[in-house]
């Protein structure tokens, strides 16, 4: 548990300090460039977007939810998109242009596959499987017992 805690802080401090810093000498820098008024519409629309972008996303990730689970197959990769999508959607709602590049980048279906690797890469590192493979569990034709019951709703 040591070992990530240093790791945490570094995210923190980036998503709390840098991040922030970063965005708004990004932010003066566009002012500077094209005006503090289009500097202010660009951030604008993209919070507009990146809402509309949500909520489609939101009724697609149920609709192929539901697709998926009719089919009876895991819908893993369908949860794994949808999620790239809603935290793309909400990074461009965030106001900042770096936030929305990466928004766009998640949002994107021919960048998507690579942040959806990552995501699967971080995501096995973290489970934890608890016994062998080769553990059996019990039931009829194994060493262990088995209670019959009923169930009775009240």
């Amino acid at each position: 548990m040591s070992t990530r805690r240093p790791r945490t802080r570094w995210v923190l401090l980036f998503l709390f300090v840098l991040l922030p810093v970063a965005e708004l000498f990004v932010i003066v820098q566009v002012a500077q460039e094209i005006g503090a008024w289009w500097t202010i519409a660009l951030l604008i629309l993209g919070s507009v977007v990146g809402s509309a972008i949500i909520r489609h996303a939101g009724t697609r990730a149920w609709t192929a939810l539901g697709t998926s689970l009719s089919n009876g197959r895991m819908p893993a990769r369908e949860i794994a998109d949808d999620a790239l999508v809603l935290v793309g959607g909400t990074l461009i709602v965030f106001p900042g242009f770096i936030t929305d590049v990466l928004g766009v980048l998640l949002v994107l279906p021919f960048t998507r596959p690579l942040f959806r690797r990552l995501l699967v890469g971080l995501v096995t590192s973290r489970v934890v499987v608890i016994g062998t493979p080769t553990q059996r569990r019990p039931g009829p034709g194994s060493e262990g017992s088995v209670v019959r019951g009923e169930v009775v709703d009240d």
